[in-house]
């Protein structure tokens, strides 16, 4: 997707009332991820992590454990309050700033990670701004996934699946067919081209690491209702005045697609690619 077909500008509405929703709707990073960055990077507890657009802190309370300092920064100041209670680690702190604002006083780093976030930034500029805050052995480490919803399929699983489809159909219903994004619509999604943009910020790599996938995940309506409002296409403030309304209506839905209340979900794999 070329610069001309992605014309959307961030704003500060674009996970606007989605923070507690995000914690409790997206499936948790496995330990695995944990394990196979340490063992590829050589983390030994020393050294600083930052994670930028760190959302309610999934993958900084993940990793903080392998560094002796870990800094998680995230525009969303919903999701910054909701990483914070979320944390009994003292090595961990929090800062409200957007990427592009980087590098902001907060000194180098041994890892620099971006979460299912770097597609909504000025991805040149910031790739920019990182590669000078790397220390001379650092790694920036893009850990794509998804994590709001488990892998297609018909295979017999101890619960039924969730009604994705039906529910993409309710969430159009609601809001239209084309994709919203904050204040805008995103018509052909968000941006790719990840890789030419580290290749030409002078970027060596990348080198690749798969992790989890497949295993079987059993969530209720209430973790779906927050997986649907966790999305930035369907976050609450999207609704407005129908929010009520769209709730009991995805409710409705789901309670008739899970006799007992559960669903069960095979996870998605999750790729962490290294860039030095």
């Amino acid at each position: 997707m070329d610069s001309t077909e992605w014309n959307w500008q961030w704003d500060p509405s674009l996970y606007a009332g989605s923070a507690e929703h995000y914690a409790v709707g997206r499936m948790a990073y496995p330990a695995a991820l944990a394990d196979a960055v340490r063992d590829e990077l050589g983390l030994d507890g020393s050294g600083r992590l930052l994670d930028v657009g760190c959302g309610p802190g999934s993958l900084t309370l993940l990793l903080a454990p392998l560094f002796a300092e870990a800094v998680g920064v995230d525009a969303d100041g919903g999701m910054l309050e909701v990483a914070a209670s979320r944390s009994e680690s003292t090595n961990v702190r929090w800062r409200q700033l957007r990427a592009e604002e980087l590098p902001a006083d907060l000194g180098t780093f041994r890892v620099v990670t971006f979460a299912q976030s770097f597609h909504w930034m000025d991805q040149a500029l910031v790739a920019d701004r990182v590669r000078g805050m790397l220390t001379p052995d650092g790694a920036w480490v893009h850990v794509g996934a998804t994590t709001h919803r488990g892998v297609e399929g018909t295979d017999e699983l101890p619960h039924p699946r969730p009604p994705w489809d039906d529910i993409d159909k309710l969430v159009v219903r609601y809001l239209g067919p084309v994709r919203r994004a904050g204040q805008s619509v995103l018509p052909t999604g968000t941006r790719g081209g990840e890789e030419e943009v580290m290749r030409t910020a002078g970027y060596r790599g990348p080198a690749r690491i798969v992790v989890g996938g497949n295993e079987i995940e059993d969530r209720s309506v209430d973790d779906i209702v927050a997986s649907v409002f966790s999305l930035s296409s369907s976050t609450p403030h999207l609704l407005g005045p129908d929010l009520a309304a769209f709730e009991a209506d995805l409710r409705d839905l789901l309670t008739k697609a899970a006799g007992n209340g559960l669903f069960s979900e095979r996870r998605r794999e999750i790729e962490a690619v290294i860039w030095r």
